[in-house]
């Protein structure tokens, strides 16, 4: 990380600069990329504070341990269905709130 003397740097220039502004198609992609990489993070914790390896928590959700892998290093978002089974075999559960306006 380079040090800027304590100015406070607005992201989101750094993130128009490389991804393009708000709203537009490569932004948005790259918004969706990383919301991708980030759920995937959060699975391979979730399975490492199991001391599960992807195998075991491939053979518990019927998928191949490629696919988990896939899954968290953010190549690929599983469907709803899959994301169910794997929090599921993680002990974890899905709370759907409403947002504070």
């Amino acid at each position: 990380m380079k040090a800027n003397d304590g100015q406070i740097t607005d992201y989101d220039v750094v993130l128009d600069a490389k991804f393009g502004k708000t709203g537009t198609p490569e932004r948005e992609q790259a918004n969706k990329d990383a919301y991708t990489f980030y759920m995937g993070q959060i699975l391979k914790e979730a399975r490492q504070n199991e001391k599960m390896t992807q195998a075991e928590l491939a053979e518990k959700v019927g998928m191949n341990k490629t696919y988990i892998s896939r899954i968290e290093k953010g190549t690929i978002e599983p469907g709803i269905a899959t994301f169910g089974k794997i929090i599921n075999a993680l002990g974890l559960r899905i709370e759907i709130v409403k947002t504070l306006a």
